[in-house]
């Protein structure tokens, strides 16, 4: 058996400091207790946890941010900790490289002091490698496309130990499946080269609506929100909780002053918004921090979602509107429609791994685990869905995953996961 040589650290059931480094931010895989949890700080301590791993026969899980919806960065074999590959450089000409460990605050700060971004998240904890192997969806995204679309190379240590570097040239079949088939399916993402683009200034959207006509809102926003100009992403977020009016939430971004962002707004509702404008990108992503899924949710939360690539029927929405309300158990209920279009859907399907390109909107349904409405809500709304789902946003109760995830690009991913790794080291439900 190989010994486990670092340059991090490494922690077992009984080292301190144990609890806090296996915990991920999602609680409802906070109780998974790894038997080995090494925080890697090289490239080398990656290839040696991969050749450990490999001789012992454990299961082993990379983890960038954490966030998994379906805890595939928990296990109780092997936690691979990447936090400590956090570097980000810009070169000259604009190409960010950027460490799989690294947090989106961290790598928003970073780009901001070179005057450049990346069209992404708002969650600060949330690992830019997970974000954009699953595509990466944000608020420049309807203007500059996907994170993943961004992504220029990438350097990965396979399954045997083999570190590759890939870009369009080389290992191009990699480097396809990379953007957009979601992370931990071909191999340890230790860096990641983006071009970056210009940091713009925004100007911020937001309003709160109590009493409002939730039917005529939600049809009002899915036919105007996915056809704005790229330069806005609006998007909406319904919540219900006892005791309470239901309260509609729109929030996003312009790249646009605030006049001509105001008059496009006023193509949406009269209601009142509140703009704040000149604000550098970086600033408008943390304002807005706090209204993505909660980064870090005091309580395990259910999530499902689809992509729609037509807007919800009256009938379905009818139906969707007369479900949505507090759970009689105190749960707390939350829609949240995100708008697509713009430069998402300027990309061929076969282009990259990320296969949701005629896409308006994407929903997610957002409940206590216990509450059947989750299930009730998706199934309501499903009738008039895709049948796309988001790979970041994985669901276990998925009939049809493959599917779901990837459409025409599946047979292509098995032929690369058969490249790469034929012996399906890094393996977990619905993997490809």
């Amino acid at each position: 058996m190989p010994a486990l040589a670092l340059d991090g650290e490494m922690f077992t059931p009984d080292s301190p400091g144990y609890d806090a480094i296996r915990r991920p931010v999602n609680p409802a895989f906070r109780d998974v207790r790894p038997r080995l949890v090494v925080l890697c700080r090289s490239v080398s301590d990656v290839v040696s946890a991969l050749t450990y791993a490999t001789a012992t026969g454990e299961r082993l899980a990379p983890r960038g941010g954490g966030h998994c919806f379906a805890g595939r960065s928990s296990t109780d074999g092997i936690l691979l900790d990447l936090s400590g590959l956090d570097g980000v450089s810009v070169a000259d000409d604009g190409v960010a490289r950027i460490g799989a460990g690294a947090r989106l605050h961290q790598v928003y700060a970073a780009l901001h002091a070179r005057g450049s971004t990346l069209p992404a998240g708002c969650g600060p904890t949330v690992g830019i490698a997970g974000l954009t192997l699953g595509g990466g969806i944000g608020l420049l995204g309807r203007k500059h496309g996907l994170t993943c679309d961004r992504l220029v190379g990438a350097q990965v240590v396979l399954a045997d130990g083999t570190v590759v570097d890939c870009d369009q040239d080389r290992q191009p079949d990699l480097f396809w499946a990379l953007r957009g088939a979601g992370g931990g399916q071909f191999g340890v993402v230790t860096s990641l080269r983006f071009d970056t683009v210009p940091e713009p200034l925004t100007t911020r959207v937001e309003a709160h609506w109590s009493g409002v006509a939730l039917e005529g809102l939600v049809a009002a926003w899915q036919a105007w929100a996915p056809d704005a100009p790229d330069e806005l992403t609006a998007n909406l977020t319904l919540e219900s909780e006892p005791g309470a009016p239901v309260r509609a939430t729109l929030f996003g971004g312009a790249t646009l002053e605030e006049g001509p962002t105001r008059e496009l707004l006023r193509e949406l509702t009269d209601r009142a918004f509140e703009l704040r404008a000149g604000l550098p990108y970086h600033r408008l992503k943390q304002t807005f921090a706090d209204l993505d899924p909660p980064d870090l949710p005091e309580r395990a939360q259910r999530t499902r979602s689809e992509f729609f690539s037509r807007g919800l029927s009256d009938r379905t929405l009818a139906s969707l509107v007369s479900q949505f309300g507090a759970a009689r158990t105190g749960g707390r209920r939350q829609l949240t429609f995100t708008a697509m279009g713009g430069a998402y859907n300027r990309v061929a399907e076969d282009a990259t791994a990320f296969a949701h390109r005629g896409e308006r909107f994407l929903l997610e349904h957002i409940g206590d685990p216990a509450d059947p409405w989750v299930d009730r809500s998706w199934a309501t709304a499903h009738a008039d869905g895709s049948g796309r789902v988001y790979p970041n946003f994985p669901d276990p109760a998925l009939d049809d995953w493959a599917a779901a995830y990837h459409a025409g690009n599946y047979p292509r991913l098995v032929a690369v996961k058969n490249a790469y790794d034929p012996h399906r080291f890094f393996d977990f439900p619905q993997a490809i």
